[in-house]
């Protein structure tokens, strides 16, 4: 794998800075610790600090460089490097989620929150016209970024066209009358799931390099479900199938 680009980032509160400690695929920066806050005194968290560069300090001097809320008295910078999309596991139902043309950074915080929970393998988003991976984004995901792989890539279709040339089937979410009923596909094997916007859906290229598309049919007025609620739907469908 090549490095592409390397961020910081910032994340806190007790739950997401021990999910960045026990995930050890980031490089920690620093971790600044409110004296005598709920962070200094949590035995757990203490427990994993260990060759990180903490910095105590005062209630000011954190307020003054923070201005998050619910911080619980610590936060973390650490360091992302994102590589180039690559396959590096033989397990014969691996699943990565593909995301065209997403805005908001609550929706992927939650899509990635549920992925984690799914065992989904990776997600991969466009380098363009779509939302990346933010501070907001990882702490919406509550913890479960740090679990997952991500892969920025220029081109989506490029993508699939990898993801196919290595036995992968490719399933898009539509909202149409020429989709499959979304529990009569199976999900089972090496899957990649594509999800649009909820505006204007995938891409009419990206949604050609498919080879199923699935719509999840409604009952009420409303035509469509917000993406993370779809995302839900399909990948639990999906681990339903691999259960069964």
């Amino acid at each position: 794998m090549q490095k592409v680009k390397i961020n910081k980032y910032t994340v806190y509160g007790i739950n997401n800075v021990t999910s960045l400690l026990q995930s050890k695929k980031y490089d920690i920066d620093k971790i600044y610790i409110i004296k005598d806050s709920n962070s200094y005194l949590n035995k757990n968290l203490k427990s994993k600090l260990k060759n990180e560069n903490i910095i105590y300090c005062d209630n000011k001097t954190f307020s003054n460089k923070f201005s998050f809320k619910h911080t619980q008295g610590i936060a973390a910078i650490f360091k992302i490097s994102y590589l180039d999309f690559m396959i590096n596991s033989d397990n014969k139902n691996l699943c990565y989620v593909i995301i065209d043309q997403m805005n908001d950074p609550q929706n992927l915080g939650q899509i990635i929150r549920t992925c984690e929970c799914a065992g989904v393998d990776g997600i991969i988003l466009p380098r363009h016209g779509s939302v990346h991976i933010t501070d907001t984004v990882i702490q919406v995901s509550q913890g479960a970024f740090f679990y997952l792989d991500f892969f920025i890539v220029s081109n989506l279709n490029n993508a699939i066209s990898y993801l196919k040339d290595n036995d992968f089937w490719i399933i898009g979410i539509e909202n149409s009358i020429d989709s499959e009923k979304w529990d009569d596909i199976d999900y089972k094997g090496k899957v990649g799931i594509v999800f649009g916007s909820e505006g204007s859906g995938i891409r009419r290229l990206v949604k050609k390099s498919c080879d199923f598309l699935a719509t999840i049919p409604m009952s009420g007025k409303t035509n469509s479900l917000n993406i993370s609620a779809a995302v839900s739907a399909i990948l639990f469908e999906r681990n339903r199938q691999l259960l069964k």
